[in-house]
């Protein structure tokens, strides 16, 4: 049986000029330290967004990137989806600035809203349109920049976050309709309101009329985060009839070393193929993933035909998967 896949032809970054250490942000008069941040969340450093620099921005350069290493002039892309929280306006979307900033004047774009679970809930969106032929060729991004959410007197959010943008080029092919195929093989997304105290912003044009900062529980974080994220890895891989010893790489959402760790040692994966980032390039909310496939892809560890596991959860909260061949 022939189906329609999403195929990953190419990824790109980009991340801020400015690079700050946990050092940096005690000089900068964060009440904190490096031992403490490292201990607690894996992180050692982020890149934060400057004078110039936008979602749109660090997205619009994401994608030049992803569209070089894919061999595609931007006019390819008939469908661009954007995962952000913090659009550069209220409105238009910042898909559609990106794609004026492409020299793209044809196809459509939108944004999608869920947080750190958002490249995967954009990646399931796009797959979906090219597999019923209403596009041909996607942009996929996950663009942010958190840091302007942040509360600087909040030790507890403000050291966790960073900003950046990674960018995937889909293309719509026949496959054989087994595990075998390129492409993306499945996904899975979830959401839970209830659970909205946990992770939040304080702010919205609706409600305050002001930006707001971002306010959570990380205890209640953590604890939904193992279990859900176990959960919804178990269901890609029986979706897709692997068994986990069959993956090459878990690309996780990069939030928390602990987190990450946990997720690998449940798949019985080996510390090198876990791709993790968040030393690196902090929390970087929708961002994360696609950074961390760009890192991967752009130093050969994947490669064609590597099974590539994917996993977020966000506030709300949301959480999906999807499993990829390369």
């Amino acid at each position: 049986m022939t189906v329609r896949r999403s195929v990953v032809v190419g990824v790109g970054a980009a991340l801020p000029r400015d690079r700050v250490t946990n050092e940096d942000l005690v000089r900068r008069g964060v009440d904190t330290s490096d031992e403490w941040i490292r201990q607690r969340t894996g992180i050692g450093a982020r890149h934060l967004a400057g004078p110039g620099e936008t979602t749109v921005s660090l997205a619009t350069e994401a994608s030049r990137a992803a569209l070089a290493a894919a061999g595609l002039a931007a006019d390819a892309v008939d469908m661009i989806v954007l995962a952000t929280t913090t659009p550069d306006e209220t409105f238009p979307a910042s898909a559609t600035q990106v794609q004026a900033a492409l020299g793209i004047h044809h196809g459509f774009a939108f944004d999608v809203q869920a947080v750190c679970s958002g490249f995967v809930y954009a990646l399931a969106t796009a797959d979906n349109f090219l597999r019923l032929g209403q596009a041909r060729t996607a942009l996929v991004i996950g663009a942010e920049t958190f840091s302007r959410l942040l509360d600087w007197n909040d030790r507890t959010t403000c050291v966790l976050f960073g900003d950046g943008a990674g960018a995937v080029v889909l293309t719509a092919r026949d496959g054989a309709g087994t595990a075998a195929d390129r492409g993306v093989l499945t996904t899975h997304l979830h959401s839970d309101g209830r659970h909205r105290d946990a992770l939040y912003v304080d702010g919205g044009p609706s409600s305050t009329g002001t930006v707001g900062h971002v306010r959570m529980k990380g205890q209640e974080v953590f604890r939904h985060a193992v279990n859900r994220l176990s959960e919804v890895v178990d269901e890609a891989l029986k979706a897709a009839h692997v068994a986990p010893e069959a993956l090459d790489w878990l690309v996780p959402h990069q939030a928390n070393r602990r987190i990450i760790e946990a997720m690998g040692r449940k798949l019985g994966l080996p510390p090198e193929k876990v791709v993790m980032t968040v030393e690196r390039h902090a929390n970087t909310s929708a961002a994360s993933i696609p950074l961390a496939l760009a890192e991967a892809a752009g130093d050969g560890r994947i490669r064609p035909g590597h099974l590539v596991l994917i996993e977020a959860m966000g506030g709300g909260f949301t959480w999906g998967s999807s499993l990829i061949r390369w």
